[in-house]
């Protein structure tokens, strides 16, 4: 039995690894469903939500000519970035982390999703 627990427990840890990797391609897809109000092409219009074009690692509240919430703004000011950390927390439940944003949509509930998307946007920046 030990053995078989030793395996269960590296093949766990492999799929914990898999699941941490995100692919852009797949966050490409899922990233669809944000394009009613988004757009990520360096140089895009803002739309009901703003450009997301470099937006990883990038100061809160920052791309010039969108009108963001008053929360989003105070967050802004007081130093929220968009780290992956807090793109994990946005993208499952905006909510959670700008309680009283404007942004209407519910969240992914999909861990591997998120991962996907993170890897998308970050995909879609400078170049460093």
């Amino acid at each position: 039995m030990k053995l078989s627990l030793s395996v269960l427990v590296a093949a766990l840890a492999v799929a914990a690894a898999a699941h941490a990797e995100g692919d852009p391609a797949a966050g490409q897809r899922v990233f669809n469903q944000c394009r009613a109000c988004h757009t990520i092409e360096e140089g895009g219009r803002n739309g009901v939500g703003p450009n997301l074009y470099g937006v990883v690692g990038r100061k809160a509240g920052q791309r010039e000519g969108f009108r963001y919430s008053a929360n989003m703004q105070e967050l802004s000011g007081a130093g929220l970035t968009w780290t992956e950390d807090n793109l994990r927390k946005y993208l499952a439940n905006p909510k959670d982390l700008v309680p009283k944003g404007s942004m209407a949509f519910a969240g992914l509930r999909n861990p591997q999703q998120i991962e996907d998307v993170i890897a998308f946007l970050k995909q879609n920046g400078p170049k460093s």
